[in-house]
């Protein structure tokens, strides 16, 4: 099991802000080489911040088959312009701490808009797309199953884990998909 952050492991741990996986292995239909962990810290010397992540890394690869590959930050440099991995620890991060999305500590949820038309489709392309959302015969579509909610006609939500699980079929069906990451504002 790759998905780390639902296993709720105990971790030993002091100056933490928080323990993030984050990249391809916290998304749905992706089979991952390595599992990415950020450790978020307080301000502390770079020597404890690399000592600390280590034995976390020791911790957490008692849990995991795949191979762990860490990255120690500080809130300062997590969002420094030069971290490429900022976008995917803010927008696919789940924290090992709390199980929830990492950016609802800084009052976000992140969350993917699928916008899709059928309108060159042939009735039965809509037919089978509807099935593939809503599904067919006491068997649940993609929407239940996986979290989404159509939000408008031609627009469904859902969490960026389950990205590519609605992207991938919907767009064997129709060619005019297209995705969008947004942020929302947690009340």
């Amino acid at each position: 099991m790759q998905k780390v952050w639902q296993k709720k492991i105990k971790l030993n741990y002091k100056n933490v802000v928080d323990v993030v996986q984050y990249g391809s292995s916290v998304i749905e239909g992706k089979t991952p080489n390595d599992v990415d962990i950020a450790v978020i810290f307080e301000k502390i010397p770079l020597k404890e911040q690399l000592e600390i992540s280590q034995r976390i890394k020791e911790q957490l690869q008692k849990h995991t088959e795949v191979k762990i590959h860490i990255k120690s930050f500080d809130l300062y440099s997590l969002f420094d312009k030069g971290n490429f991995a900022k976008e995917s620890i803010l927008f696919y991060g789940k924290s090992l701490i709390s199980g929830d999305e990492f950016s609802t500590k800084m009052g976000l949820i992140p969350r993917v808009k699928i916008s899709y038309s059928l309108k060159d489709l042939e009735k039965k392309e809509k037919v089978k797309f509807n099935y593939l959302l809503n599904g067919k015969s006491k068997k649940y579509g993609l929407i239940k199953k996986y979290s989404g909610k159509i939000i408008s006609p031609g627009v469904l939500e859902t969490k960026p884990e389950y990205e590519l699980v609605f992207l991938e079929p919907m767009k064997k069906i129709s060619k005019d998909v297209s995705v969008k990451k947004i942020f929302e504002i947690k009340e």
